[in-house]
């Protein structure tokens, strides 16, 4: 199906979709050829303009995209079975494997809950004999693995599919495992972990300095281990990362942590602050360690409320042309000053929209039994955003429009490229001077840009200048994808916001993962009809005769193909989808959290004696 065929899309034009009437022949010649040229001008065929309220197809439509999803999937595993396992990954150009990810056999792992989510029976029980036979083996006595990696793909897959399935194989596998990865807590003083180890002899790799992914994201997997098996050592383990955190000082990035730690001081080791790569989980954790142990954990909400109360106020741009929302990386932050904004936005960080959708799902940001203002005490510069956000009349409503407008632009971002995909990095353009610091005078250059806070309250002192938008900039612009001609892309051309930096589509899951949230929570079908935009162009774009590859670049239609099918293809995009287009909704958002790697764990609360236990006040 192209992108303009579906019945149930309108085209936005003015107030409504195109009618051609009947008219003296001039004039309908006049029509035809206004809208041929309108049409050249504006759309592109593989690019469609999803309206803020979009006529909702019947449920049997959501069904059979939801079967296509699912057909999807058989093919990646087949091809995935029949030329890579018991190995790690498929390469799907040359119907090859790679053992990338400890050679345990990662994408049979990850795929587990999927399978069972998707009802396939045959699949899974060939899969879990596969997995039942991995010993944790490495080639040499010096070889170690991923951490974080192994945590958030093997660790949370055995979890994840034994809370699915009630099969305690698969729960004994992951406590044999967090057993073998133990050793990360035995250097520098044993609260973070470091970021390698052998499961085989404990040997382990990694410095004194890493990131806040790295070593902060474990909690989700920890906490349900130690449920599922009653260990204290798994929640001391998840315990002792969340206290580490809460205790440090963070006045110097408005009470977010920013990428860089020291693991023997326990504190931030830089300013850099980021929702992308090396940050994005353990800002993620902060909320779904809340919501996992049914909203008992009140340290970590309010981390969660500075970090987001910080991006919100600081780390989010309005673009110069179309008004498209973006969250950004700054560095180089002082008490006294905020960061430089870098004005990128990576693939990675469009999981945002969906974090902050479903805290406004899940939480009562209207009625925190918290003092905002008060939370921002001591925080220098930074207390100006917390006092701002404070006077606004509604948390959730602010919430959700950032949700909507970050959503709204990770698609636009696809629907610019010619092959329907979203690039791996891009950098906006900005208004103002990019300088940041102290000019000549002593007065202070912010780095340019327009940030949204100022924009919305700006809009809200003098709505009469925004041509009565009900919404801040921003936040529902429904805007025209863009799509570069050829010699546009060779030399860079001005109509769109934004420049791409990477070209390369990695098959990642994050803007439809938002998609997913932002249809649960809203209800509005464009999120699910971009989403079916987007697995329309995988299917054209990346798919092969035993799998599906990356894309060296979005910019071109049928271009070069990586040899790589990453396992979170399985585990996460394809979920993410199936997900969001099935009629039911087997994993409710309301019972279930995802950890970073989309393996979805119970809801579930200490009862009197394991808190006894485990020394939970």
């Amino acid at each position: 199906m192209s992108r303009f065929s579906s019945p149930y899309l309108r085209l936005q034009k003015g107030s409504g979709p195109y009618t051609l009437y009947r008219k003296p022949i001039i004039y309908s010649s006049l029509s035809i050829l206004v809208l041929f040229l309108l049409f050249r001008q504006t759309y592109h065929p593989r690019n469609v303009v999803l309206e803020s309220h979009v006529v909702a197809p019947p449920p049997e439509i959501w069904d059979d995209r939801a079967a296509a999803v699912k057909r999807a999937f058989l093919h990646a595993y087949s091809g995935y079975e029949q030329y890579a396992a018991p190995h790690d990954e498929l390469r799907p150009m040359s119907d090859s494997y790679i053992n990338n990810f400890n050679g345990w056999g990662v994408t049979a792992v990850d795929s587990l809950d999927t399978m069972l989510l998707m009802k396939l029976d045959d699949e899974y029980a060939r899969a879990l004999a596969q997995v039942s036979n991995i010993r944790f083996d490495l080639p040499t006595q010096t070889t170690t693995v991923s951490y974080f990696e192994t945590v958030i793909r093997y660790l949370g897959g055995f979890l994840s599919a034994y809370a699915l399935s009630a099969d305690h194989a698969l729960l004994t596998l992951a406590e044999e495992l967090a057993i073998k990865l133990d050793p990360v807590f035995n250097n520098y003083g044993g609260v973070f972990p470091v970021s390698g180890v052998n499961t085989q002899t404990g040997y382990t790799s990694g410095g004194e300095i890493a990131s806040i992914a790295e070593m902060g994201t474990l909690q989700m997997e920890y906490l349900y281990l130690a449920k599922a098996t009653g260990n204290k050592r798994w929640f001391d383990r998840a315990n002792g990362v969340m206290q580490a955190f809460a205790k440090a000082d963070l006045s110097q990035t408005g009470g977010m942590m920013p990428v860089k730690w020291n693991l023997t001081s326990l504190t931030p080791y830089d300013t850099h602050l980021s929702v992308a790569g090396e940050g994005d989980s353990a800002h993620e954790y902060l909320l779904k360690q809340y919501l996992l142990t049914a909203k008992t954990d009140q340290k970590s909400l309010e981390m969660y409320i500075r970090a987001t109360t910080h991006i919100l106020t600081n780390l989010l741009y309005v673009s110069s042309q179309r008004n498209m929302l973006y969250v950004t990386d700054t560095d180089t932050a002082t008490f006294e000053h905020p960061g430089r904004p870098k004005h990128n936005l990576d693939h990675l960080a469009c999981f945002l929209p969906g974090l902050l959708a479903l805290g406004v799902h899940t939480l009562p940001l209207d009625d925190l039994q918290m003092d905002l203002k008060a939370l921002g005490e001591g925080m220098g510069w930074a207390t100006r955003g917390y006092t701002t956000l404070a006077r606004q009349p509604s948390l959730r409503e602010m919430h959700l429009w950032a949700a909507t407008g970050l959503a709204e632009t990770c698609y636009t971002l696809y629907a610019d490229q010619p092959t329907g995909l979203g690039p791996e990095g891009v950098q906006f353009r900005f208004t103002g001077s990019p300088k940041w610091g102290p000019d000549a005078n002593g007065t202070w250059a912010d780095g340019g840009g327009r940030r949204w806070i100022d924009e919305v309250e700006a809009w809200r002192a003098a709505p009469s200048l925004w041509s009565g938008r009900a919404l801040p900039p921003g936040v529902t612009e429904d805007a025209k994808p863009i799509v570069w001609t050829e010699e546009e892309r060779r030399k860079g051309g001005v109509r769109r916001d934004y420049g791409v930096r990477m070209t390369s589509y990695l098959l990642r899951p994050e803007t439809v993962e938002s998609l997913y949230i932002m249809w649960r929570v809203t209800g509005e079908t464009r999120w699910r009809e971009m989403g079916w935009q987007i697995f329309e162009a995988i299917e054209r774009e990346t798919r092969t005769e035993s799998g599906y590859a990356s894309v060296a670049s979005v910019e071109v239609v049928g271009g070069f193909k990586s040899d790589s099918m990453p396992s979170y293809f399985l585990a996460e995009t394809l979920k993410y989808l199936y997900l969001l287009f099935v009629n039911d909704d087997p994993v409710p958002l309301d019972s279930w959290v995802f950890n970073t790697e989309a393996h979805p764990f119970p809801v579930f609360q200490w009862t009197q004696s394991e808190k006894d236990h485990f020394g939970i006040v």
